[in-house]
């Protein structure tokens, strides 16, 4: 019998509000984060929305020096961790530091450092290349420093795997718990690529929405769907045995019961046409949960509003659950908050446990008109009030990666 693992606290940094409560309530207010890029000049660029994190200022969560020595992406992470933590309750003095460990992933890491040492590379030599750029741009490096800030000494992991990387965060902090390797996880992902770079580089790749009305860039399932928006930020979870949650008191939110994961090994963008990795990894997660398509309530999709993406991942929802699928509720949190790529699975997991918790399911913002082949209820309109008891997240990556996590809710 594997150890029952449960979520005990969440922290997160997001387009629409920068911690849980804000986050979850923008997204019942059906808030739009999406807006033109402020970060750059966005002249020559095609692309020029985004979903930027407004108002973050790393020093509520950190030191200044501390901060200087972070990128973007590593302070979202320190900072949703740090939100985590307190939202747990779990006090370091009195736990084994080797026993709680860290699972956070970042799909590039700091693009921002790379930009500034090119040009200083350029214009002035290599011996101008700041001494702090490796550390400041390795994508493990959120992992890292979590564990720094907070003194967490067991597995310390960056799983990378482009979109799916904080489904895959959360689902390898599950297993660790699961086989004894820990008793707590910090668990989730963080990016930040609003940079020119990350834009021109998605926009070259006919990936993101060109469009310049915010209210219709990001509409996952729309027969006008066209591209995702690049959105920032970070989810972050911690995750206990529930041995260990007794043991301490600790409130439970939720309970994660089933983790799949597959790849498509077809193509290094497009998901394969007839869903059927994505839909192996729902199985994989259902079998692992030892429920049925029937007790699924609630499906949070990757949902892009890519039209590959939208469509194939309806195929493979047919697919897994079968007869069910008509009858779940799906929706696409990057509906209101863009495609936080390597963060997206952190916070999706979060709104799903919030959806448990508070019996909601957010509305998918934008979609008016249903694409061809995207024939199943994906909360058009307004959110809707109901009991879930069992709900997947589904995330997809670059590369052919599949994950899907199940989180439940908790009962004795």
């Amino acid at each position: 019998m594997n150890t029952r693992v449960v979520v005990t606290g969440m922290g997160a940094i997001t387009p629409i509000g920068n911690d849980v409560e804000s986050f979850w309530q923008a997204l019942k207010d059906k808030t739009l984060g999406i807006a033109p890029i402020t970060y750059f000049d966005t002249e020559d660029f095609k692309c020029k929305l985004a979903a930027e994190v407004k108002g973050f200022d790393p020093k509520e969560y950190m030191d200044a020096k501390t901060a200087r020595r972070m990128e973007p992406f590593s302070q979202f992470a320190v900072a949703a961790a740090k939100q985590a933590l307190e939202d747990a309750g779990i006090d370091m003095e009195k736990e084994d530091p080797f026993r709680v460990g860290v699972s956070v992933g970042s799909g590039i890491g700091s693009l921002q450092a790379m930009e500034r040492s090119e040009k200083k590379l350029l214009e002035k030599g290599p011996s101008r290349v700041e001494p702090l750029l490796v550390p400041l741009m390795i994508c493990n490096m959120a992992a890292g420093n979590v564990a720094i800030q907070f003194g967490l000494k067991g597995k310390c992991i960056n799983v990378v795997t482009a979109c799916a990387t904080g489904t895959h965060s959360i689902g390898e902090a599950f297993r660790s718990i699961q086989h004894g390797e820990a008793d707590v996880m910090v668990a989730g992902g963080t990016e930040a690529s609003i940079t020119p770079i990350g834009i021109a580089g998605f926009t070259s790749l006919t990936a993101l929405n060109t469009t310049d009305d915010p209210k219709r860039a990001s509409i996952p399932f729309d027969k006008d769907r066209n591209g995702f928006v690049m959105g920032e930020g970070a989810g972050v979870v911690v995750l206990e045995s529930l041995e260990h949650a007794r043991a301490r008191g600790a409130k439970i939110l939720a309970e994660v019961v089933g983790y799949g994961a597959t790849c498509d090994a077809y193509h290094i963008t497009s998901p394969a046409e007839d869903g059927s990795g994505a839909a192996k990894a729902m199985e994989f997660a259902m079998k692992d949960a030892g429920i049925t398509p029937e007790q699924i309530d609630y499906v949070n999709a990757h949902g892009t509003s890519t039209h590959h993406n939208d469509l194939f991942e309806t195929k493979a929802i047919h697919l897994a659950l079968g007869d069910q699928a008509e009858k779940v509720k799906i929706n696409s949190t990057k509906s209101m908050i863009g495609h936080l790529l390597g963060a997206a699975g952190g916070v999706e997991f979060i709104t799903c446990v919030k959806s448990i918790e508070n019996g909601y399911v957010h509305a998918t913002l934008g979609l008016e008109e249903p694409g061809e082949g995207c024939d199943l209820d994906y909360t058009q309109g307004d959110g809707v009030e109901m009991d879930v008891n069992y709900a997947i997240s589904n995330s997809l990556g670059f590369g052919g990666h599949n994950a899907s996590l199940i989180v439940k809710k908790f009962t004795e």
